[in-house]
């Protein structure tokens, strides 16, 4: 896109002056421009404190990350060369120094996302060492449309404010959720581009006010139309950090066609108001985080507080890091479901999640695929899928009254269809669940139903005496397996669903 040219009159403003003007958002609409290295830098300085947004110069690199090796073309595959490790984290290139147009976008009573669409079109493409920048002053943004803002390139964007979406009209949203591309769901905001960096400032907030949401479908599972709150897509070499999710409308955060991003510091509270936590209550569907056909992805320091799975990698998600956080009330980590595209081969591959602590959740992680079973059509019918689990660790989870541990299914099919859990031909190998600790409500450390048309091989579970059963003073000690081969550390003591498992 061709960026709108600047006067010369507009060029050669004294730096305090073209503050004070952007500052008032006189002319918010156009680029900075200048007309010497030095003025440039001059005046990029005097407007950032003007406006008083610090100098992202530069931004250090996570101490813990050896490097980053960038994109594995296909999206999978091991990431050390065939020796399974925990992935390394992205940490660049996102020391922004170069300088192009700012746009502050203001806030309007009705709607502001033509103001949004505006900013990142004038502001979001970018070439060379040009950085672009969107600025989100601290104020609130009501937004009634749905927004599309991929393609991006080269951007940083400073959210300050609250951008909060307006759901009077519930028909508009489910007539015009924009696809996804996976499971027939559907997001109210598309975002994506290379070498992006947005920054919440650690109050900077996204809130769908899913409430509405909650009480309309209350409890329908994967209603039509219901739209994600937003979905990275078609993102590289990106960070996202210090952004706070409030009340979703449905999943958070879709991360879908992406690679080399890393999300850390962000918080997500998508808890319904009027019901206590329960399977069947409405704010069901309000996912942390979902990965999709994504590779090297890293969540770091995330909390997240929801109805569903804190943080799920399903289709195609490889080299995923999950690292360092807190989460309260949901499911638990997820891998799937999968497997529910009879015509296509999906993979979950190299993948750790560490550091984690679970409250008051129905399982630590739980894996679940579709039946081998065809029956329906997504997003609530399917099955049949083909592919595999793979190389995952779980390791050092504290576990703070969890009514559950670990379980795998391989039952999952949603079109009011039940058994058939032998059928399943996605497998699931070379998990490790290691070193966790805590408190639960059950005596059963996992409840494992494999398939029996391709049973569970290389399952280890070490390191779990820690855990405590508050019901009886005991530590757990059942592991309930059906079509589990040679595991380690562990021995099958039953069936699932056994009368003791609680």
């Amino acid at each position: 896109m061709q960026r709108p040219t600047c006067s010369s009159q507009r060029d050669l403003r004294s730096p305090g002056k073209l503050s004070q003007d952007l500052g008032s958002a006189r002319h918010s609409s156009y680029p900075v421009c200048f007309l010497s290295c030095h003025a440039r830098a001059k005046m990029i300085k005097s407007l950032l404190a003007a406006l008083s947004v610090p100098v992202l110069s530069s931004l250090a690199s996570p101490a813990a990350a050896p490097g980053w090796g960038g994109h594995h073309e296909g999206g999978n595959g091991p990431h050390h060369g065939g020796e399974w490790g925990p992935p390394s984290p992205p940490h660049g290139p996102w020391e922004h120094g170069h300088h192009g147009p700012v746009c502050v976008v203001e806030p309007s009573s009705d709607d502001s996302s033509p103001a949004i669409l505006d900013a990142f079109a004038r502001c979001g493409h970018n070439s060379g060492p040009e950085i672009g920048k969107v600025i989100f002053k601290n104020e609130t943004y009501n937004i009634k449309q749905v927004m599309n803002t991929t393609g991006l390139r080269n951007v940083d964007v400073d959210l300050q404010g609250t951008l909060s979406w307006d759901n009077s009209d519930l028909p508009y949203w489910l007539n015009h959720s924009l696809p996804v591309g996976y499971q027939n769901q559907s997001s109210a905001w598309l975002f994506g581009g290379e070498n992006v960096k947005w920054t919440g400032n650690g109050y900077g907030t996204l809130d769908g006010n899913g409430q509405t949401w909650y009480d309309f479908v209350n409890g329908t599972n994967n209603y039509p139309g219901r739209p994600h709150q937003i979905t990275i897509t078609g993102t590289s070499d990106s960070y996202f950090s210090g952004l706070r999710f409030v009340q979703s409308q449905m999943w958070t955060m879709t991360v879908i066609h992406s690679h080399g991003l890393l999300l850390e510091d962000i918080y997500v509270n998508s808890t319904d108001q009027k019901r206590a936590v329960g399977f069947e209550f409405s704010s069901l569907n309000t996912d942390g985080a979902d990965t999709i056909y994504s590779d090297n992805i890293t969540f770091r320091r995330w909390t997240v507080d929801n109805g569903d799975d804190s943080i799920s990698a399903k289709a195609n998600s490889t080299n995923i890091l999950i690292e360092d956080c807190k989460f309260y009330t949901g499911l638990g980590v997820a891998i799937g479901s999968i497997g529910q595209y009879p015509d296509r081969f999906e993979v979950v591959e190299n993948l750790t999640a560490r550091n984690i602590e679970i409250n008051n959740m129905r399982y630590g992680v739980y894996i679940k695929t579709w039946t081998g079973v065809h029956s329906g059509y997504p997003p609530n019918g399917g099955g049949g899928g083909h592919g595999y689990a793979a190389n995952m660790t779980f390791e050092n989870f504290n576990l703070i009254n969890a009514s559950g541990i670990f379980a795998i299914t391989q039952c999952t099919s949603y079109n009011s269809a039940s058994g058939n859990c032998d059928t399943a031909e996605f497998n699931i190998r070379d998990l490790s669940i290691l070193n966790w600790n805590g408190t639960t409500t059950s005596d059963v450390i996992g409840d494992m139903q494999c398939s029996g048309a391709s049973p569970c091989t290389g399952l280890k579970i070490e390191g779990v005496g820690g855990i405590v059963d508050t019901v009886n003073g005991t530590h757990p000690s059942q592991y309930l397996c059906d079509s589990v081969v040679d595991p380690t550390g562990f021995n099958c003591t039953g069936p699932i669903w056994e009368e003791n498992s609680r």
